[in-house]
């Protein structure tokens, strides 16, 4: 009996720890770690610059008819439940189609969800670069007649850390709830 005991011991000590989070867990990731963009108001950002705040990063373009609008809205509707807590929450949409998505056009698209919010740009190498370094695929599709376009992406929102950490990815299809409750777990670690 007890060397049936020790072997349950063994296998429950080598299995992988559960996460507390509803979200997929990638603390110590090797790689999106910074960035360096400007964003809608002109301003040169990185992520140094929301150190103490748990920033939200999602990675679309503003022609976008789904994916896009319905994550930055559940983004905010994330932050309202927050309550006095949303200021130690940043939002951040780095736009994957810099051709259209000019600050002029950021600046009416991504604070109409939350007026916090900051669109995040740079040229088209830049983008393609940060996009990589943060496992994002991206794809600008071919124009039609009328020149209108559609760029496949892949979706989730990274979640960092107050202390600059990149700590999660919510899935795409997440509850406002579920990545509430991530965030509310970031903000009391």
């Amino acid at each position: 009996m007890c060397a049936a005991l020790a072997a349950c011991g063994e296998r429950n000590a080598s299995a992988p720890p559960v996460s507390p989070f509803h979200a997929i867990d990638i603390t110590g990731a090797a790689w999106g770690h910074d960035f360096h963009l400007t964003d809608h108001l002109g301003r040169p950002r990185s992520l140094a610059d929301f150190k103490g705040q748990v920033v939200m990063i999602f990675f679309g373009y503003t022609h976008c008819p789904d994916m896009c609008p319905t994550t930055l809205a559940q983004m905010a509707q994330l932050r309202a439940k927050l309550g006095q807590d949303a200021p130690r929450v940043q939002g951040l949409f780095v736009t994957l189609d810099p051709k259209r998505d000019t600050p002029a056009v950021l600046t009416q698209y991504v604070p109409a969800f939350d007026a916090s919010f900051l669109g995040l740009y740079a040229d088209e190498k830049t983008t393609a670069e940060v996009a990589r370094d943060f496992k994002i695929f991206f794809s600008p599709q071919k124009p039609d007649p009328q020149g209108h376009y559609t760029v496949d992406h892949s979706g989730g929102v990274f979640v960092f850390d107050a202390q600059g950490r990149l700590r999660l990815m919510l899935r795409p299809g997440s509850t406002v709830d579920e990545m509430a409750a991530n965030v509310k777990r970031l903000l009391g670690s």
